[in-house]
């Protein structure tokens, strides 16, 4: 019986690999890839992936998937989404700011930045007033800056930071902004420009901007210097005590400053990076509500830095795939299926112990209406879901219409999805273990990933 589950779950993740291909032939596994969680609303949860999108409408008791092809955003996985108290999903894509107003069933781009050919890279938005936006954008020889709104989302305006004004040379790119939380009026945002890194700081809400040259002497060689600067986070209750990330000779470097940006040192160190001799790099941090521990992800792994600790701790867990994200006093990570039997867990001890929150083999089809593009272009695009009747769906979404029938669909991205109406596709069979069986051999992928499984019911997930 285990053999057979470990089967099922094999195939399930074989049918992952090969429906995301078309999209994201370069993303590997499927796996997570970020978590965030709706302002007000801990019941509600959106999860990045590298096949697209899983939303929970229950605390994480059901999951249902949302397909790259209905999100609008092409090949350019967003790195960075914001849920608001109100409903609306956000995703700044590095190419597009793309929006949801009814629970990830719709997606748009926005038209301000579309027209205007910039890419989206930051986004960001107090808890103290969600209708605030920022935006900065990072489009090379594009008249780059940071944008606001103050109705949502709905309009945006460009503040006094701009590629063309004198503190911001043509060609920067802005590459995040952040709010720190305990003063909105503080905000900070990194850039890459011609004449090097630069942190820009504002403590009247963009109206001034005090620009912070950031040379880093000690990451300088004859040949390189120090690139890649990102702002990730602010204290919760200090302004003036910031992270950012750097990179250097193909290492990431994590940079802690007390001093609001003038100075920065190094508090995760590349050594602690390397994986089998293979340099990993930052993908992810969070600290805790005291700021005295940093957790940094990798793509494989979790690191975990303490005050006055020496050196980080690699945790034992995850192992093959990894986030991090905190609310309160609990932490989510990402984690891998395929090794340790969950997705997404969360601890409130540090990562000594988790509780598995969301499991690959147990994605439902997507609780979408009729009509929309998640359910009208994902429900075909994988053969279990689009054979599944419409239960589990979202209660609070309006009763769907007819199931429409498998295959691909015409419409080849959100503008111009609408109802699908392809030839009917046989009924797949079901195997001993409740899997729907291929009506032929089992597909390469399939194999390549069954192997994990089969040696993987010896480990203990909290060890």
């Amino acid at each position: 019986m285990k053999l057979l589950t470990s089967l099922c779950r094999g195939w399930v993740l074989a049918t992952l690999v090969l429906r995301a291909a078309p999209a994201f032939a370069h993303a590997g596994y499927p796996d997570t890839t970020s978590v965030t969680l709706r302002r007000d609303h801990p019941e509600d949860l959106f999860v990045g992936a590298t096949f697209g999108a899983v939303i929970s409408r229950d605390s994480g008791k059901t999951w249902h998937w949302v397909c790259a092809e209905a999100m609008a955003y092409g090949g350019w996985r967003p790195e960075t989404f914001l849920w608001q108290p109100e409903g609306t999903l956000l995703a700044a894509t590095g190419a597009d700011l793309t929006r949801s107003s009814d629970g990830g069933c719709t997606w748009q781009v926005h038209p301000y930045f579309k027209s205007r050919g910039l890419w989206p890279m930051g986004l960001a938005s107090p808890a103290s007033n969600p209708a605030r936006l920022w935006v900065s954008t990072g489009r090379s020889g594009s008249p780059n800056g940071l944008f606001r709104s103050d109705d949502g989302g709905e309009t945006f305006t460009p503040t006094s930071l701009q590629s063309n004004t004198p503190n911001a040379l043509d060609n920067s790119i802005f590459t995040a902004v952040k709010v720190a939380p305990s003063e909105p009026r503080r905000l900070y945002v990194s850039a890459s420009t011609p004449t090097g890194l630069h942190l820009y700081r504002s403590d009247d809400e963009g109206g001034t901007w005090e620009d912070i040259p950031q040379p880093f002497p000690d990451y300088q060689s004859e040949y390189s210097r120090a690139y890649d600067l990102f702002v990730l986070r602010v204290a919760d209750t200090d302004p003036d005590r910031l992270w950012a990330r750097i990179s250097w000779q193909g290492w990431t470097y994590v940079m802690e400053s007390r001093d609001g940006g003038h100075t920065f040192q190094s508090v995760l160190h590349p050594e602690n990076q390397t994986r089998d001799g293979i340099d990993e790099y930052l993908i992810g941090m969070e600290v805790s509500p005291d700021a005295k521990t940093l957790w940094a992800a990798t793509p494989t792994r979790l690191f975990r830095v303490r005050e006055g600790d020496p050196a980080a701790t690699l945790m034992p867990l995850p192992d093959g795939n990894a986030c991090v994200e905190r609310q309160g006093d609990v932490l989510y990570v990402c984690g891998a299926t395929r090794v340790h039997d969950w997705a997404l867990a969360t601890t409130t001890d540090e990562g000594q112990t988790y509780t598995p929150l969301f499991n690959l083999p147990d994605l439902k089809a997507p609780a979408c209406p009729a009509g929309t593009p998640v359910h009208d272009i994902c429900r075909s695009r994988w053969p279990q879901f689009a054979a599944q009747p419409d239960i589990g769906a979202d209660p609070t979404l309006p009763p769907e219409g007819p199931l429409p029938d498998g295959g691909t669909p015409d419409a080849g991205s959100s503008e111009d999805a609408g109802t699908l109406t392809e030839p009917p596709v046989p009924q797949p069979s079901t195997g001993p273990c409740g899997c729907s069986s291929p009506g032929g051999l089992l597909p390469v992928a399939g194999l390549f990933l069954l192997t994990p499984f089969s040696r993987r019911s010896r480990r203990n997930p909290e060890t």
